[in-house]
């Protein structure tokens, strides 16, 4: 691929994204190839805040924001991809994802099985989504002084 080209998928993918609607653009062969580069490019995002983050402190909280922060930054993406989530295409990439945020959160350990890392990953991004922007429960503030992470 040129760099022309590069800039010409790019820019057509920044179009789907802005009109909100699975379209295909004519460098695109169809969907599938259209929601695997829109995955693509919410997985580079979320994996740059992930690197970034200082997960030796508090590594739930590290990756959750870390996935708020990519999902506030790209609300359009986050939508579109969320919309299609059951197309066969973005199924076995978000359990990759899932397993991946799972992992690095230190929810489940590498030895754990495959499904299980996908379950527990998929219900950390369900947690993630609907946690409310600032936490008022005092017991888990006070705990979480109590415990070290870690």
């Amino acid at each position: 691929m040129s760099w022309e080209d590069f800039y010409l998928r790019r820019d057509a993918l920044d179009r789907v994204v802005e009109s909100g609607e699975l379209t295909v653009p004519d460098m695109f062969r169809g969907p599938t190839e259209v929601l695997l580069a829109l995955q693509h490019r919410w997985s580079l995002q979320l994996k740059g805040r992930i690197e970034l983050a200082e997960l030796d402190e508090d590594p739930v909280e590290a990756v959750g924001a870390a996935w708020r922060e990519t999902a506030a930054a790209n609300p359009a993406l986050r939508q579109l991809l969320d919309r299609h989530a059951n197309h066969p295409a973005l199924r076995a990439v978000t359990k990759d994802e899932h397993r991946m945020l799972a992992t690095t959160a230190g929810l489940t350990d590498p030895g754990d099985g495959p499904a299980e890392q996908a379950t527990v990953g998929a219900a950390f991004v369900a947690l993630q989504r609907n946690r409310p922007a600032e936490r008022h429960n005092a017991v888990e503030r006070f705990l979480r002084k109590l415990v070290p992470s870690g």
